[in-house]
């Protein structure tokens, strides 16, 4: 069986079966036994979908909206699968996004930049169009009725020009993606959390993402559901630890930006050498070789981001 969490207000987290376990969370809210989903995983996430809207006794026409945070492909790469599986669903996705949701060929060779064909092929598979009056632009202050309650979606650069975060003011709660952070169920220490920022190419931007940051935190979340791994809590002193790590990342491309050839290298070597001093002071006691391996892949991305905002401090490019 997936990993499954239920929480209060009719909110549900569970494995989006994405490269590895409780890697991706896909969020699912329930209200008068209308449905919104938040974010897709890949396409193999449909089974988890399917299996999690049976476990509630839930039909697929049940299904109003799928949300993305935002359209990289961890997020939304099964969004097709999903719409074509759930015949009443809109899609709600950021301006930015609404375009590359509809044809995606632009999306997908910009993913395939960075990861390669064959990764591309083997996690993605097909990225499905969705047609366009399926698509719902989420503006900032869209307002979607789901059964007795409300969700606010709400413009939130830093990470990526494309990104929303959902308000659900009924449960005092935001899903955020991205925005907020990751964090990992494998580095809770007795119940307290970690957090690190996700700083992924191409278009980290620092000062958007604190006031991203500063804007989430303006609407007094009891919790956050991020997608890397579902709920988080104690939420002021998380961000006040994103907030400071995020600075440090920052300083360390600043250090090393201009360090040429060798330069990715280096600010991987940095950002990982601090990770690791965070958790040691968190109280994580995985061997450091397991660290590694469950942060690889955002320690790889974060350290490109990182260095293309080096090179693009004067503005990051969009999509558009």
């Amino acid at each position: 069986m997936f990993d499954w969490r239920a929480y209060e207000d009719g909110i549900y987290a569970f494995d989006a079966g994405y490269v590895r376990p409780i890697l991706a969370a896909i969020h699912l809210i329930v209200d008068n036994g209308r449905v919104a989903l938040v974010d897709t995983g890949s396409n193999d996430s449909l089974p988890n979908v399917l299996a999690a809207l049976d476990k509630l006794g839930l039909t697929r026409e049940a299904v109003d909206y799928i949300i993305l945070s935002h359209i990289h492909l961890d997020h939304a790469g099964g969004a097709g699968t999903l719409m074509r599986a759930l015949p009443q669903a809109k899609l709600v996705v950021h301006p930015r996004g609404s375009r590359h949701m509809a044809e995606p060929s632009r999306l997908v060779a910009g993913v395939t930049a960075v990861y390669g064909k064959d990764y591309v092929d083997t996690v993605y598979g097909d990225i499905l169009p969705i047609p366009a009056d399926r698509i719902i632009d989420a503006h900032d202050g869209l307002v979607l009725p789901l059964g007795g309650r409300e969700l606010l979606c709400i413009d939130t650069p830093g990470h990526a020009k494309h990104h929303i975060c959902v308000v659900d003011r009924q449960a005092q709660a935001i899903f955020s993606g991205d925005m907020f952070g990751i964090s990992y169920r494998e580095f809770d220490v007795d119940g307290r959390q970690f957090i690190l920022p996700t700083t992924s190419p191409t278009q980290f931007d620092p000062a958007e993402m604190h006031a991203s940051i500063d804007r989430l935190m303006s609407f007094a979340p009891r919790f956050m559901y991020l997608t890397h791994y579902a709920q988080l809590h104690d939420v002021p002193a998380q961000a006040d630890a994103l907030r400071r790590r995020l600075d440090q990342f920052v300083a360390i491309a600043l250090a090393h930006g201009a360090d040429g050839d060798g330069r990715h290298a280096t600010i991987k070597e940095a950002i990982t050498d601090y990770m690791i001093r965070e958790l040691r002071a968190h109280g994580c006691t995985l061997p450091e070789d397991e660290i590694v391996t469950v942060l690889a892949t955002d320690l790889e991305l974060n350290a490109q981001g990182l260095a293309h905002w080096f090179d693009h401090r004067e503005g990051v490019k969009s999509l558009r």
